[in-house]
Parts: C-alpha cells; structure tokens; sequence
C-alpha cells in the first residue's frame, strides 16, 4: 500500500454512532487486520470496557448512557478511532474532549468531537 492510502484505510465508518441504550451495534470487519476496543479512560461511569477479537465481526449492546471512545487495538497510532454517543450523553461527554491523545488519534478525535458537537447541537 502507498502510504497515502493506507492512512485512509485506518478509519472507522461511520466514525461517530449515535444510538440508544440496549441498541446492537454491528462492528464489520471489512479488513481483517482490525478490531475496537474500549478506551478504559473514554467510557461512561460504570459501562463495561470490550475488546473484540482481530478480523472477526463484533456485536456490541450498550445499556449506560454517554460517550464511549474507542479504537483500533493495532492502529490506535494511525489514528483509527471513533466515538459512540448512547441517549443522554452530557454526564461524561464534556470530559472525554479532556482525556489526554497522543499521535494521530489526537486530531482524529478533535475532528469528530467537533462534528459531534453539531450533532447533539441538532439534536437539542
């Protein structure tokens, strides 16, 4: 792969979910080199962290509502991250923009709080 392209591989799509809580979120694996975990320090007070396995689909239910950040346990440097908002979000949200990024994932995550800020924006 050229390395313009590969970049453009490390993403999750669509990287912002919106969902409520109890809804199945359906990670695909379109490359078999990926997977999504849970950033321990990016969940809602008392969800559970996950972890799927590499290149394999993974179902997801969500019962806390609030923000979850995750990423892609290899790529986490390339910036494959994404965020998942269930119902109510404003009891954790404002604090994930806080948490600490390094590398890529720290403009890839600047870039989708600002897209979600439009969102919940619509919303309200």
């Amino acid at each position: 792969h050229h390395p313009d392209n590969k970049r453009e591989l490390m993403v999750f799509y669509p990287d912002i979910v919106m969902v409520q809580p109890g809804d199945v979120i359906r990670f695909l694996a379109t490359d078999r080199n990926h997977n999504s975990q849970a950033r321990d320090d990016m969940l809602p007070e008392g969800a559970e962290p996950w972890r799927s396995k590499i290149g394999k689909e993974f179902e997801l239910t969500l019962e806390v509502a609030g923000a979850y950040g995750y990423f892609c346990t290899p790529h986490k440097s390339y910036g494959m991250v994404g965020l998942i908002l269930v119902g109510d979000v404003s009891g954790n949200y404002e604090t994930l923009k806080t948490v600490r990024q390094r590398s890529k994932s720290k403009g890839r995550f600047q870039d989708i709080f600002a897209r979600a800020d439009a969102l919940l924006a619509k919303q309200a």
